[in-house]
């Protein structure tokens, strides 16, 4: 198994379209890699997909591995690009050692552990029998995770390549859940004595809602919530307020169209806003903007102040970002939550998305009971769903021990082995298959979750050379 494989196949993924609940095609395209190989598959009614290289001979009773990766992508898109992620393939580009898609996402969150996976299943050299598992929806819910039967695989170790830091090894991951609330507002007729006002926060890093949550970066809406606050007290009318999209994504964008008397006082207080903004965010999101716009059309509603003053209020005081670090591993954000998105849905109702992680279960709950307890007393209906428990720490295991042995004979180097927080499928394994004995480990991606996600190339080279050793040395080959 080489590298350049690994991204051949890869290339060939990011033309497939696999956004999270339509695997379809991804799906087929595992079924065709595996029948023009000569290899077991087996698909189950999530629509897992598990591709099975057989033991050689004489390697049948070396221990059945479990390379495990996640079929879907984030679909994110900067505003104005025309892209369509059912049937357009990734467009990017290979510049200074790193595979970039500038205005999408990549999808090398978990691409790259598919196509790894998928070369280590077609590789020739004698090992034990090696089962990839390819699970659907993970990020939108872990659902395929949880859809798994009890008996769909038989390894009792397996490796998760859906981490982003080569040279770590991940030993833990933060449990999570989302929280959704609804408001249902009143609606009046639009004043015509008043002009329309778009408001626009854009350009922001965005990220990952675990991994970036503790990097301070701009999020989208919460900002305008902040400035439509300040702006309660001069009174506009809200007509929409829409931004942010994914629940594991940190708001890059959002816009609001308000009603209003003087347009051009409320544009130039709003550019100062956005001045504000790039000297706040000078270090940590220094491309965010801001801009005000005057519309033409006209909407036959707006929704009633009282309604408003609720919603925007809850939307700026809605807790987000670290709400406690872990005592017992340095630097490790414990407890977060994440305000996502904000969507207008029709007149007078909006949907607010948030999700919350820990990996304390009791502090994860009462994250989500304080997001809860913030929106509700502004008069949302407020509801839990999408709970996925986290995966505790065991620095005794084997697998473990393993990898460093391999990672310090290969790189003259120490491994990091650390927790993540993020949500990763091996908590919910561990419930399945208990006793299974799971690492975590990748090559290294910065930006996934949003456009201008990239992967470091000489990092892909370390992270194929260390996953094959590892392999090779359970088949006894190393």
């Amino acid at each position: 198994m080489d590298s350049k494989r690994v991204l051949e196949i890869f290339k060939e993924i990011t033309r497939v379209p696999r956004e999270s609940g339509h695997e379809e095609l991804i799906i087929s395209y595992l079924q065709s890699f595996a029948s023009s190989h000569g290899l077991e598959c087996r698909t189950d009614k999530a629509g897992n997909v598990l591709i099975v290289k057989k033991a050689a001979e004489g390697k049948e009773n070396v221990p059945v591995i479990v390379l495990q990766s996640h079929s879907d992508m984030v679909c994110e898109k900067n505003s104005g690009v025309e892209h369509d992620f059912s049937r357009d393939p990734i467009k990017y580009v290979i510049e200074d050692g790193w595979m970039v898609a500038r205005d999408t996402t990549l999808g090398a969150d978990c691409g790259i552990g598919m196509a790894a996976t998928l070369a280590a299943l077609e590789d020739p050299a004698p090992t034990g029998r090696i089962e990839g598992l390819f699970t659907v929806s993970e990020e939108t819910g872990l659902d395929g995770a949880k859809a798994l039967e009890p008996d769909f695989i038989t390894g009792k170790i397996l490796i998760n390549l859906d981490s982003e830091d080569e040279g770590e090894l991940f030993v833990g991951c933060a449990g999570g859940m989302d929280t959704t609330a609804y408001f249902r507002c009143g609606t009046k007729k639009l004043s015509k004595e008043t002009k329309l006002l778009k408001l626009r926060i854009f350009n922001g890093l965005g990220g990952h809602s675990g991994d970036d949550i503790d990097k301070g970066r701009c999020n989208a809406v919460q900002q305008l919530a902040r400035f439509l606050y300040y702006e309660l007290k001069t009174g506009f009318d809200l007509c929409s307020i829409n931004g942010g999209n994914k629940r594991n994504a940190i708001a890059r964008e959002a816009e609001a169209v308000i009603s209003v008397s003087d347009a051009e006082a409320v544009s130039s207080r709003f550019l100062s806003f956005a001045d504000d903004l790039k000297r706040e965010f000078s270090v940590s999101d220094p491309c965010v903007q801001a801009e005000a716009s005057v519309l033409e059309e006209t909407v036959p509603e707006v929704f009633d102040r009282d309604c408003a003053y609720r919603l925007v209020s809850a939307l700026f005081a809605a807790p987000h970002g670290v709400l406690a670090m872990s005592m017992d591993i340095a630097g490790l954000v414990e407890t977060s939550t994440n305000l996502a998105s904000v969507r207008t849905e029709a007149p007078g109702l909006v949907r607010v998305g948030t999700s919350q992680r820990s990996s304390v279960t009791s502090e994860r709950h009462a994250a989500a009971a304080k997001v809860e307890a913030c929106l509700s007393l502004a008069g949302a209906q407020v509801s839990h769903e999408s709970e996925y428990p986290g995966w505790k720490p065991d620095l005794s295991s084997g697998l473990l021990k393993v990898c460093r042995e391999s990672y310090r004979k290969l790189f003259s180097a120490e491994p990091v082995v650390r927790a993540i927080h993020a949500g990763l499928e091996c908590g919910l394994f561990l419930d399945k298959y208990p006793g299974l004995d799971m690492i975590s480990f990748g090559p290294t991606l910065k930006g996934v979750h949003a456009p201008g996600e990239r992967l470091d190339l000489k990092s892909l080279d370390k992270f194929v050379v260390f996953l094959d050793d590892v392999l090779a040395s359970y088949a006894g080959n190393a």
